[in-house]
C-alpha cells in the first residue's frame, strides 16, 4: 500500500492501540443489523403530510409501540403515546391544559418512552445514539438505555426518573426522548424526485430534509424546473411561477422564497384589466396564509405569465432544432386574428380569444413590457437567498440516479423506443443513451447552476418537458392544448415505452446490469407515475424487480390513485410497503397499511450493505497500518 497514504492514516491513528481499537470498533459496527432506509417519491409540496409520515417513520414507530407495550396499554393509550412522540410540544401543552400533568404521568411517560427508545436504538452503537441526544442530556439517556443489571433495573429506572422529575427537567427530557426516537427510526432517506409544485410549501420540506443526517435526492422534472429557474432560465422562471399561481401557492413564492411578484401583478392588471380571464382561475387545494391574492388578480397574473412562457418556449424550440420539438411550437401556429388553430388538418377554436401582447407577424416575440418584467423576475430568482441555498442542497445531495445497497433509484425512466431499444438524445452534438445519458445530464445540471452556461440552462427546459428526457418520460407536455383547446384526445400525454417494457423482469435485470448491480438481488425503484390502486394497479411490478412508489401524496392526484402515497421501507428484515391514507390533519390518527413484499433468508447486517463494504475497506487499511507500525516502516507517536 502507498506509504504516503498510510502516513496520512497514521495522523488519525498514531499508535498500534488506536488503530487496533478502531478495527474492533468498525468490526462491531459491521455486525449490527442494517439501518432502516425509507424511500419517498413525488412529495409535490405536501409538507404537512410528508412531515407527519417522516415523524411517524411511515407507521413503524406505532408498530414498535404495539410490540413493546401492546399487552400493557390500551389501543387509545398507545395512540396517545404515538402522538406524543410525533408532536411532543403540542401534546405536552394538551396534557398541561387538561390538568393531567402530574409526577405520575411524567414518570409513566418517561418509562414508556425509554422502552420504545431501547427497541428503536437496538441496531445502533452507543456512540451513534449519544450523538443524537442534546449534550446536556447525553449521560442520563445513556444510563437509562443501557442498564445491565436486570435484577435492579426497575429500581434504577425509578431513581433516575424520580431525579429527572424532581429537578424540573421532565418536559425537556420527554421532548428529547421523542426527538431521539424519531431520529433513530429513520437511518437513511431517499427522495425519488418531485419535491416541488402543486402542494403549498416544498420549501418547508427542503428545510426539514436539510436537517437529516443521511439523505439523497433523485431529481424529478419538477425539481429540475426549479433548479433551472434558480439558474436564470427565463422559460423555467415563467413555468414555476405559472404552476405556483395555478395551484394558488402564493405563500411559497412570496413568503417562502421572497420572490417579488408586484411587477407581475401590476403588468397583469394593466394588460388584462377588462379581461375576465375565466379559464385562468387557480385550483385552490390550500389557502394562502401570508399572501392571499384576489382571485381575479390571480387569474390575470396566471394569464400574463402563461402567455410569456409560451413565447419563451417557442424561442427555445426554434433555437434548438436538434430537440425535434417543432410539433410543440403551437403558439406561433395559432391564427390569433380568428382565434383558432389548425392541427392535423382540423381547426379548433381557442378557449381564449384575447391576446393583446401578441405580434401577429411574430407571435413568439416579447413586448418590451414583458421583457422588462422577465428581467425583474429573473433578478428576483437569482437573488433569493433561500431558493439559492435550497438548490445548492439539491445539487449537493442529488443526481439523476443513485445506486445504494443493490437498489437503483431514478425518478422517471430510461428512455426506450417502441422496440424496447434504448433511445438516444443529442447533447452538445453527441448522442447518449442509458446510463451515459443520465451521467451527462448530471454534468449539465450542475453546469447550468454553477457556471450559468447558456446551453446548459436552456437544456434544463428540455429536461422539464422533452420527449426523450429521462426525467419527464412522456411524448409531450400538452400545455397549449390543455389551456387553449381542451380536446381530450389532443390533451393526451403518452408515457415512454420504458413504462411498458419495464414490467418485464428480464428488461429490469438488463437495466440493473447497465449500472453494475447484481440483477438477481437488485431492484429498480421509480417515482413519477401515480399508481392507481383504486383501479387495481400494484406498485410491485416485474416479478418484484420494480417498485413504483408514487401513490399520490399530492392532493391533486388522490382522486386518481385512491390513496395518499407509498413509502418503501428497507430494513434488516426485508422490504415493506406502507400505503398511506389521505392526510386530513395531524390528529387524524390513520396509520398506514404496511405489508412485507420481500423477506431475505437471513437478517441483513451492516456487513451486507454499501456502508459495510466501506467499513471492510477501512479495516483492511488499518491492518496495513498495523503491519507498518510493527515492521517499523512507520513510527508510532507517543
Amino acid at each position: 500500500m502507498n506509504k504516503k497514504y498510510l502516513q496520512l492514516l497514521a495522523e488519525k491513528f498514531p499508535s498500534v492501540e488506536s488503530a487496533a481499537s478502531e478495527i474492533i470498533n468498525l468490526s462491531a459496527i459491521r455486525s449490527l443489523p442494517k439501518g432502516t432506509e425509507y424511500f419517498f417519491s413525488d412529495l409535490h409540496g405536501e409538507y404537512e403530510a410528508f412531515l407527519h409520515i417522516l415523524k411517524s417513520a411511515s407507521g413503524i414507530i406505532r408498530n414498535k409501540i404495539d410490540i413493546v407495550l401492546g399487552k400493557t396499554l390500551s389501543a387509545s393509550e398507545r395512540e396517545r403515546l404515538a402522538a406524543l412522540i410525533y408532536y411532543p410540544d403540542r401534546e405536552i401543552k394538551r396534557v398541561r391544559e387538561s390538568g393531567a400533568w402530574s409526577d405520575e404521568w411524567q414518570r409513566l411517560t418517561i418509562y414508556r418512552l425509554v422502552l420504545v427508545c431501547e427497541t428503536v436504538s437496538a441496531k445502533y452503537t452507543r456512540s451513534r445514539v449519544r450523538k443524537s441526544v442534546p449534550e446536556k442530556l447525553r449521560y442520563i439517556v445513556d444510563e437509562l438505555l443501557n442498564v445491565t443489571d436486570d435484577v435492579n433495573k426497575d429500581y434504577y429506572y425509578d431513581k433516575i426518573i424520580g431525579s429527572i422529575i424532581q429537578t424540573g427537567i421532565a418536559e425537556s427530557f420527554i421532548i428529547s426522548l421523542c426527538e431521539l426516537i424519531q431520529a433513530l427510526a429513520v437511518d437513511k432517506l431517499h427522495i425519488i424526485g418531485d419535491i416541488f409544485d402543486r402542494g403549498p410549501r416544498p420549501d418547508i420540506i427542503l428545510d426539514e430534509l436539510m436537517k437529516m443526517h443521511d439523505v439523497d435526492i433523485q431529481w424529478g422534472n419538477h425539481d429540475v424546473s426549479w433548479i433551472g429557474a434558480a439558474s436564470g432560465c427565463r422559460a423555467l422562471i415563467a413555468n414555476v411561477i405559472r404552476i405556483s399561481i395555478k395551484y394558488n401557492n402564493f405563500d411559497l413564492l412570496e413568503d417562502g422564497y421572497g420572490l417579488n411578484l408586484r411587477a407581475l401583478a401590476v403588468f397583469a392588471r394593466e394588460t388584462y384589466d377588462a379581461d375576465e380571464c375565466t379559464i385562468y382561475y387557480p385550483h385552490v387545494y390550500d389557502d394562502n396564509i401570508y399572501d392571499p391574492i384576489d382571485a381575479k388578480l390571480a387569474a390575470q397574473m396566471h394569464k400574463a405569465i402563461a402567455v410569456i412562457q409560451l413565447k419563451l418556449e417557442s424561442q427555445l424550440i426554434t433555437a434548438h432544432p436538434e430537440w425535434e420539438m417543432e410539433d410543440r411550437n403551437l403558439f406561433v401556429k395559432a391564427d390569433f386574428s380568428n382565434a383558432e388553430i389548425e392541427i392535423r388538418g382540423n381547426k379548433y377554436p381557442l378557449l381564449d380569444k384575447n391576446f393583446p401582447t401578441v405580434f401577429l407577424d411574430d407571435p413568439s416575440a416579447l413586448f418590451p413590457s414583458e421583457n422588462e418584467l422577465m428581467s425583474i423576475l429573473e433578478n428576483s430568482f437569482l437573488h433569493s437567498e433561500k431558493l439559492q441555498r435550497h438548490v445548492r442542497f439539491l445539487l449537493s445531495k442529488g443526481s439523476t440516479y443513485n445506486v445504494c445497497n443493490g437498489n437503483l433509484m431514478f425518478h422517471g425512466c430510461i428512455p426506450m423506443d417502441k422496440n424496447g431499444d434504448l433511445q438516444s438524445l443529442e447533447i452538445s452534438g453527441a448522442k447518449y443513451s442509458g446510463k451515459p445519458l443520465l451521467d451527462e445530464i448530471n454534468k449539465l445540471v450542475n453546469k447550468a447552476f454553477f457556471s450559468k452556461d447558456s446551453y446548459a440552462r436552456e437544456f434544463m427546459w428540455y429536461l422539464w418537458c422533452g420527449a426523450r428526457s429521462p426525467l419527464y418520460g412522456k411524448d409531450k407536455l400538452a400545455f397549449f392544448e390543455q389551456y387553449y383547446i381542451g380536446d381530450k384526445e389532443l390533451c393526451g400525454e403518452h408515457y415512454n415505452s420504458y413504462y411498458d417494457f419495464s414490467e418485464n423482469a428480464e428488461v429490469c435485470r438488463n437495466i440493473l446490469k447497465q449500472f453494475s448491480i447484481d440483477e438477481k438481488r437488485g431492484h429498480i425503484i421509480n417515482g413519477h407515475v401515480p399508481v392507481k390502486i383504486k383501479d387495481g394497479e400494484s406498485p410491485v411490478k416485474a416479478d418484484g424487480k420494480l417498485f413504483v412508489i408514487d401513490g399520490g401524496i399530492s392532493k391533486a392526484y388522490q382522486r386518481t390513485t385512491g390513496i395518499a402515497g407509498y413509502t418503501l421501507i428497507y430494513d434488516s428484515h426485508g422490504l415493506s410497503l406502507a400505503e398511506h391514507k389521505p392526510f386530513v390533519n395531524e390528529n387524524g390518527g390513520i396509520s398506514p397499511v404496511i405489508r412485507t413484499v420481500e423477506r431475505p433468508e437471513s437478517r441483513a447486517n451492516i456487513s451486507d450493505t454499501d456502508k459495510g463494504a466501506d467499513l471492510a475497506e477501512q479495516i483492511r487499511d488499518l491492518h496495513e497500518l498495523l503491519k507498518a507500525y510493527r515492521s517499523g516502516d512507520i513510527k508510532e507517536r507517543q
